[in-house]
């Protein structure tokens, strides 16, 4: 399977229809065993540009918005997604947020000083049209803080369960690449997290929740498991 048949748009529509694939995947990652969590990572990095304005793409249900929120007072945050329930879930969270696509962002050019992007590069099927328009709504020297999976990401539990890993065209091993296409200026963090699954059901719920057509057959076991993640947090400029 390849990653665009995994990130397909028809796909895509169908796993972020309502909150319940997403918030399976989410329910079970844990920090690195040094106590990193990507997504804190990412939002000291936005906090550290200072921001007046800022846009999150790919909003998903608006937890990370709000996390920004509550880091910044005062901020003029804006968030999109293409799911209108994740809009719905975003804006119940008090954060001002829109149905619109990364590939044509509704804005001028120049208009925020920092552009958020958690784990859903790639999903933009004109991966480099979407970041075109990333920069282009960018103010200079604005900053984009971009967090994705890398080719290994819980890949031995894809491949116990008789799949593929999930490879894709914004990953750890090529999102640096596509990024400096754009921004001059690209640096990196990658973090070993943690998938940990209480039980069998947990790992098959996990798998099933990215709703690729696979029959996935993950040998029983008992008790809980633990499988690795790979997750990289890009800063370009």
């Amino acid at each position: 399977m390849t990653d665009f048949e995994v990130h397909a748009p028809g796909t895509v529509r169908r796993q972020y229809a309502d909150e319940g694939n997403l918030q399976t995947r989410r329910s079970v990652w844990q920090p690195t065993l040094e106590g990193r969590d990507p997504t804190a990572v990412a939002l000291e990095e936005a906090a550290a540009a200072a921001p007046t304005r800022m846009l999150e793409v790919g909003c998903g249900t608006g937890a990370f918005a709000e996390r920004v929120a509550a880091r910044l007072p005062g901020l003029d945050l804006v968030a999109l997604d293409q799911s209108e329930r994740l809009v719905e879930l975003t804006a119940a969270r008090g954060v001002t947020a829109h149905v619109a696509d990364t590939q044509s962002l509704p804005f001028p050019d120049d208009s925020f000083d920092v552009v958020a992007a958690m784990w859903m590069l790639y999903h933009v099927t004109d991966l480099h049209r979407g970041l075109a328009e990333v920069h282009r709504v960018l103010r200079p020297g604005g900053t984009f803080v971009a967090v994705t999976n890398g080719d290994e990401h819980v890949g031995e539990l894809r491949q116990s369960a008789g799949g593929p890993l999930a490879l894709t065209h914004f990953s750890s091993e090529n999102g640096e690449e596509a990024l400096r296409r754009h921004f001059s200026d690209v640096r990196r963090e990658d973090l070993r997290t943690r998938a940990v699954f209480p039980d069998h059901a947990a790992a098959m719920a996990y798998l099933h929740s990215s709703q690729e057509p696979i029959d996935w057959d993950l040998p029983h076991f008992e008790g809980s498991r633990e499988y690795a993640g790979h997750v990289t947090v890009f800063v370009a400029r």
